[in-house]
């Protein structure tokens, strides 16, 4: 009886949610960290953290799916920073592949997601790495759904160094003079050479689990945005929680420095 009032009043105060976004806005690139999926586990008698991750890599389908209705252009979802790449294999192992199979899932045929892996692909396991790839190139023209970024062996520095290191790359295979490029180079340069080819500005991020710090994610696209802590782990992340986090950012006023 008390699950079916508190779905009913759940409902009741999602829809008044929804009307007070209603005109307001509202970010169109989102960046957000899955935060909490072990202690979540822990938090729920699971000694097993793989099912930590497993609950956390079903919400992601539902995340998306909030996203499409609120009409959010681009998410990027940091599932695997490059500092995790440090921990022991038998941790590490188990969560790249729940992360390749959440992937694959996104990717599955009849989901409207475009999705990419953004990241340093080359210090996971080649065979994970493959898998990434192929699942991503299915989505290759899909339209309509919101754009999805999948952080995988990220780091917002990494990401910055290896911009600079392409942009130089490609100028010089293109005959131009690097002292010239030199003097020339701007941030439009590393803008252009991020990871994503989809938006760069993020306009909000947020973080689960409570914990309140970047850890490096976005470092050069959220110079400016907003930003979101909510203290439940990420299984337990609701669409209440989303639209709260909707209606926070509608609420600021962006001051871009000023």
């Amino acid at each position: 009886m008390r699950a079916k009032v508190r779905a009913a009043l759940d409902a009741l105060y999602m829809k008044r949610l929804v009307r007070e976004l209603d005109g307001r806005p509202r970010p169109q690139h989102i960046g957000i960290m899955l935060d909490g999926n072990r202690r979540w586990a822990k938090m729920s008698g699971i000694e097993d953290p793989r099912e930590g991750y497993r609950a956390g890599g079903a919400k992601v389908m539902d995340f998306l799916r909030w996203c499409d209705s609120a009409q959010i252009e681009h998410v990027t979802l940091f599932m695997l920073s490059d500092d995790n790449l440090r921990r022991p294999e038998d941790q590490l192992t188990p969560l790249i592949d729940i992360i390749a199979e959440v992937v694959e899932h996104l990717a599955a045929p009849g989901n409207p997601w475009p999705v990419e892996v953004v990241g340093a692909l080359d210090l996971l396991p080649a065979e994970s790495a493959a898998r990434l790839k192929n699942a991503t190139t299915a989505t290759h023209g899909r339209k309509g759904g919101t754009k999805v970024d999948v952080a995988v062996g990220y780091g917002g520095r990494r990401e910055i160094v290896d911009a600079v290191r392409s942009a130089l790359t490609e100028h010089s295979a293109q005959g131009g003079d690097i002292d010239e490029f030199i003097e020339t180079f701007t941030m439009e340069h590393i803008s252009k050479h991020l990871y994503s080819k989809a938006r760069s500005e993020s306009d909000l991020i947020i973080r689960t689990s409570g914990e309140q710090r970047l850890s490096g994610f976005l470092l050069w696209q959220s110079a400016y945005a907003e930003v979101y802590f909510c203290e439940c782990y990420w299984p337990d992340f609701r669409e209440i929680d989303f639209l709260r986090a909707l209606r926070s950012y509608s609420l600021r006023e962006r001051r871009y420095g000023r």
